[in-house]
């Protein structure tokens, strides 16, 4: 299987601690990581050719993630 990027904990290195904490202890965070883990596999397959899209699909989709992303930044930086 190939790398996918953009995970959380690539993302956001030096908040690993607090998105393993947040998963667990905060169902708003957690449904927001699962989110955005799901999106993000999308947009790979879709840049990968797995699932190939229409272009106006694939930017719908990144924005989608970097507005999740934002919003999960926020959350741990609140943290």
């Amino acid at each position: 299987m190939t790398h996918t990027p953009h995970e959380l904990h690539e993302e956001f290195p030096e908040h690993a601690e607090a998105i393993s904490r947040l998963k667990q202890s905060d169902a708003h965070f957690a449904r927001l990581a699962e989110e955005y883990h799901e999106i993000n596999r999308a947009v790979h397959r879709a840049e990968t050719n797995v699932d190939p899209v229409e272009e106006l699909a694939e930017v719908e989709m990144r924005k989608k993630r970097a507005a999740l992303k934002d919003e999960l930044y926020r959350m741990l930086s609140a943290a």
